[in-house]
């Protein structure tokens, strides 16, 4: 079931902030640990992680692990913290950005 709401990808990073999650990378590794944090770029902090290489032949266990955001194809984050994050406004996304006028007098 799809929530009515929308919502910004950076409110659902902080949401599942000390849940589990599994990270995808662009070049096929994944991550299976506990966001610790995340900025706004998307890069994110796991604890207690597993690493999983792209072929699945091998695993590893680390202690922390700080992907880069670029780096990411996807997450998979449990239903229950998609359903915990509260609904945006998105009537002010763009404000304040570009707007009327700039340079010259429009002539």
């Amino acid at each position: 079931p799809s929530r009515g709401g929308a919502m910004l990808p950076l409110s659902l990073l902080r949401t599942a902030t000390g849940n589990p999650m599994l990270v995808e990378l662009k070049n096929g590794e994944t991550f299976n640990g506990t966001l610790d944090s995340c900025d706004n770029w998307m890069n994110i902090k796991l604890k207690e992680v597993i690493c999983t290489s792209r072929d699945g032949d091998r695993f590893w266990r680390l202690p922390e692990v700080v992907i880069r955001g670029n780096n990411i194809k996807y997450l998979r984050i449990p239903e229950e913290v998609i359903d915990m994050v509260p609904e945006e406004d998105l009537s002010m996304a763009g404000k304040g950005k570009g707007g009327k006028g700039g340079k010259g007098d429009g002539r």
